[in-house]
C-alpha cells in the first residue's frame, strides 16, 4: 500500500461538513446473530449452571420452560397454551380500515383480472399455433 492515501485520509477527516458538502457518515454495529452457535452457547451456559438473565430473557427462559412441562403432561392444556397465544398475538395485529381493505382488495382483484387474461390469451395463442403445426387440414 501507499503512503498516498493515508495522507488523503488524514486530509479528509479534518475537512468541515461544509466542505464535504453535507455528507456525514453513519456507523451502524452489526445486528447480534441469533443462529444455531448462539443457541449452543445458552444451552452451553444453561448447563454449566452459571447463567444471569436479564429480564426479557427471563421471561422467555420462563415461557419455553412452562410450555415444555405442558407439553409432556396433557395435551388438552397444550392446545389450550397454544389458543392463548394465538388470541394474544391476535392482539398485536394492526387490522385495516374499511378504506384500506376496499383498496387492497381492489388491487388484488385487479391483478387476477389482468393475470387470467395474460395466461388466457397465451393459452388461446400456443393452441393455435400447435394447430397450425400439428392439426389435420
Amino acid at each position: 500500500m501507499s503512503d498516498e492515501r493515508d495522507v488523503a485520509d488524514a486530509a479528509d477527516a479534518n475537512e468541515t461538513e461544509e466542505q464535504r458538502g453535507g455528507r456525514t457518515a453513519v456507523v451502524t454495529r452489526p445486528q447480534r446473530p441469533t443462529g444455531k452457535r448462539s443457541r449452543q452457547r445458552a444451552e452451553a451456559d444453561e448447563t454449566s449452571g452459571a447463567i444471569e438473565l436479564t429480564g426479557d430473557e427471563a421471561k422467555k427462559a420462563k415461557k419455553a420452560k412452562k410450555a415444555g412441562a405442558s407439553r409432556g403432561q396433557n395435551p388438552f392444556v397444550y392446545v389450550y397454551n397454544y389458543l392463548k397465544q394465538v388470541i394474544a398475538e391476535l392482539r398485536k395485529v394492526i387490522w385495516p380500515n374499511r378504506k384500506q381493505m376496499i383498496t387492497y382488495t381492489s388491487v388484488v382483484l385487479a391483478f387476477l383480472v389482468f393475470m387470467v387474461a395474460l395466461i388466457g390469451l397465451t393459452d388461446f395463442g400456443l393452441a393455435k399455433l400447435v394447430m397450425l403445426a400439428f392439426g389435420s387440414r
